[in-house]
């Protein structure tokens, strides 16, 4: 169960749960982070990066945590890929993938110790040899992220490529070989970038030990791991190359996600951030601000983290459903959304649930116009009580078989793409 796969669908319980208590949507929040993002100059990918964006998009998350923390110098996600690699192709196809992996991953660690990046005492970014030389060896590592999260779209990186086609000439110094050169650069620019900008004032007044590198929620029943705490403060990177677009309802939703999740207050986050490694901009939000701005003004964060613990409790493994096995689930499911709803008491706006403002004339139904139009959006999506039934995940239809006595008339040609 991930908090991710779950935000992708609107039926979801988890979606259709944020969607809900997030009643201002992310609109607001959006503008604002409009307001704050101020750059002269935007990283455009090289012509080589191609499809590969997603790849450097991982490396230059990794690198600039190891920036702050070098505790865990290969992440969990890569060293998962590396195990399961073993099992990819032919027998002798994958124990070289997996060789190669754990090669990478011990050169990988060794270097990260070597320049010890976490040491204040230095810039964020190293030589520009060693720079380039630690980019390889994080994109590498990014494609065996790739197994770790979907083994269909690990088929199609260089690395499967390269190992499927020649597993007996397949090394770590040919796995080092195959990182475009656009693709290193497109990391070491990134990088420093992020040298010269806040980031880089946000690690000189931190220590590696207040900082953690993809935090993740131990207590909670769903997977989610964030790129970084600094302190309290919660930060997203991302490497868009339209930044303006970043702050999307999807990327809302999972920061408000991250900070949920952490129920027990681990990490005693108080303020939620945005790194755009592209233009070099960290947007950020202290907690209450960050929730008011996207309507959460119901219910205070502790009611909101156990509510959402109640919701993870209450689905089992299917908060990011998109089907379920059953009408009986389905129902329960909708029943339990319908008993964690806010209900709004006489006297008080339907949709943010704040006291109604006295009315000189007539009584007031909605606290300002911004609830009055909301309202409406909410009832088109089931989200409101009294609109439309809540639209959740139905039970997979099964296929139906031909009868025996079937006559096929006629064929369809499939083109492959």
């Amino acid at each position: 169960m991930s908090l991710v796969d779950g935000l992708r669908s609107p039926h979801t319980p988890l979606r259709r749960f944020l969607d809900r208590e997030l009643s201002a949507g992310a609109k607001l929040l959006r503008d604002n982070y409009r307001t704050q993002h101020r750059a002269h100059h935007v990283l455009l990918p090289p012509p080589g990066v191609g499809t590969e964006a997603g790849t450097v998009g991982t490396a230059i998350d990794q690198r600039l945590r190891l920036a702050f923390t070098a505790a865990a110098p290969v992440d969990d996600a890569s060293l998962i890929g590396i195990a399961l690699s073993g099992g990819i192709g032919g027998r002798d196809t994958g124990l070289r993938m997996r060789t190669a992996g754990n090669e990478l991953a011990v050169r990988l660690t060794e270097t990260v110790r070597r320049l010890d990046l976490d040491n204040r005492n230095q810039p964020i970014d190293h030589g520009q040899d060693e720079e380039e030389d630690l980019a390889r060896m994080l994109i590498a590592a990014a494609w065996y992220q790739v197994l770790a999260r979907t083994s269909i779209g690990f088929a199609f990186t260089p690395l499967a490529k390269a190992a499927l086609e020649g597993p007996g000439a397949f090394t770590c110094t040919r796995l080092l070989e195959l990182p475009d050169r656009d693709l290193v650069a497109d990391v070491t620019n990134q990088l420093h970038a992020a040298a010269h900008g806040p980031l880089n004032a946000l690690r000189a007044r931190t220590r590696p030990e207040d900082c953690s590198a993809g935090p993740t929620f131990a207590s909670a029943q769903i997977s989610a791991d964030a790129d970084l705490v600094v302190g309290g403060l919660l930060i997203e990177f991302k490497s868009a190359r339209h930044p303006l677009k970043e702050m999307s309802q999807r990327t809302a939703w999972q920061l408000t996600g991250y900070l949920l999740l952490d129920a027990a207050d681990q990490y005693r986050i108080d303020t939620v951030g945005l790194y755009l490694s592209r233009s070099g901009v960290l947007t950020s939000w202290p907690v209450n601000d960050f929730l008011a701005l996207l309507g959460a003004c119901r219910r205070d964060l502790t009611e909101l983290r156990g509510l959402f613990g109640e919701l993870l409790a209450g689905c089992p493994g299917q908060a990011d459903a998109r089907y379920f096995a059953t009408e009986e689930e389905t129902e329960r499911v909708r029943h339990l959304l319908e008993h964690l709803a806010p209900v709004a008491v006489p006297g008080c706006c339907p949709v943010c649930t704040q006291p109604l403002p006295e009315a000189t004339r007539r009584p007031r139904k909605f606290c300002t116009t911004w609830c009055s139009q909301r309202d409406k959006v909410l009832r088109r999506r089931g989200l409101m009580p009294g609109g439309l039934r809540p639209l959740l995940p139905a039970p997979r239809k099964q296929r139906r078989d031909l009868p025996d006595d079937a006559e096929i008339v006629s064929l369809t040609t499939r083109i492959p793409r």
